[in-house]
């Protein structure tokens, strides 16, 4: 089951990769937040904590991009 869940969790890691070509800079890090939150919330906490994990991580990477537009980095 381990092996099945790490194998969904990087097929979905490439495929939100390979479609991030059009997106601005906010969507891109708000996409890579949640899914990183959503991946570690899933392993520590099961569905429950994928579903925070994902939402802590979109905050979480919006964040992160309004603080580098406010530093002048894009």
């Amino acid at each position: 089951m381990i092996r099945g869940l790490a194998l969904m969790s990087i097929l979905l890691l490439l495929a939100a990769a390979s479609g991030c070509s059009g997106m601005s800079n906010t969507k891109q890090r708000m996409l890579s937040g949640g899914a990183m939150g959503a991946g570690t919330g899933l392993l520590i906490g099961g569905p429950v904590g994928a579903i925070v994990g994902g939402g802590v991580g979109a905050a979480g990477g919006y964040v992160y991009d309004q603080h580098q537009k406010s530093a002048g980095r894009q």
